[in-house]
């Protein structure tokens, strides 16, 4: 009797997997052209931008081979969308959260941990992080607070 269960919810998981992958949610990966790009201070910062941040913050989104398939590719899709909608450095000419972006990085926001495991050219040593966050500063403006949270001028 059990066996017949655990082959029951067996075949319920997989059907519904299967079932998911008809979806046509997440699956766009048309990547809409560059109309503009900031004035990056430095090639380094545009670099570890780019290495770290452009997937979701650009619209040359390298899309993997597991964003294709539900449910992976609805979360992936849906990140890529929300970080080209604050910041999307392929379409400099609107409005940006530009500001923000070395104090999301300073405080460990971005890159999000989720996303180094199949991204380790994102993994940024100390060094690379300092000067990303500087460069983002001179490219973007913006404060860093200290480790409280805070601006060292308050």
């Amino acid at each position: 009797m059990l066996r017949k269960i655990i082959i029951a919810l067996t075949a319920v998981v997989v059907g519904g997997f299967l079932l998911i992958q008809l979806l046509p949610f997440g699956r766009n990966h048309t990547n809409p052209p560059v109309i503009q790009e900031p004035a990056w201070d430095s090639p380094q910062t545009q670099e570890l931008f780019t290495r770290a941040c452009a997937d979701c913050h650009s619209n040359t989104t390298v899309w993997p081979w597991y964003s294709n398939i539900a449910p992976v590719s609805w979360l992936v899709y849906n990140d890529t969308m929300e970080g080209r909608q604050k910041l999307n450095v392929s379409e400099w000419n609107r409005p940006q959260e530009a500001d923000e972006a070395a104090e999301t990085v300073s405080k460990g926001e971005m890159p999000p941990a989720i996303y180094l495991p199949t991204h380790p050219a994102a993994r940024l040593t100390a060094a690379e992080k300092e000067q990303l966050i500087r460069g983002l500063q001179a490219t973007f403006g913006g404060e860093v607070g200290n480790s409280r949270g805070e601006n060292d001028d308050d």
